[in-house]
């Protein structure tokens, strides 16, 4: 069983809550090895290397 609400939220209170919602543009940084934009903490896509160290082959 969940709480009832006393009062009814008017669309303006309900609205205001929900305009917190939005997106971020995702945080980048440049890979250690290739200089390449990737996301932190994750294997980089261009030259497969994680902390200085080779993760994936790369042709």
């Amino acid at each position: 069983m969940s709480i009832c609400p006393k009062n009814k939220s008017s669309k303006g209170r309900r609205d205001k809550r929900r305009a917190q919602w939005k997106m971020t543009a995702p945080n980048l940084v440049k890979c250690s090895k290739c200089g390449e934009l990737m996301m932190p903490h994750r294997v980089c896509k261009a030259c497969g290397n994680y902390n200085k160290k080779e993760i994936i082959a790369q042709d």
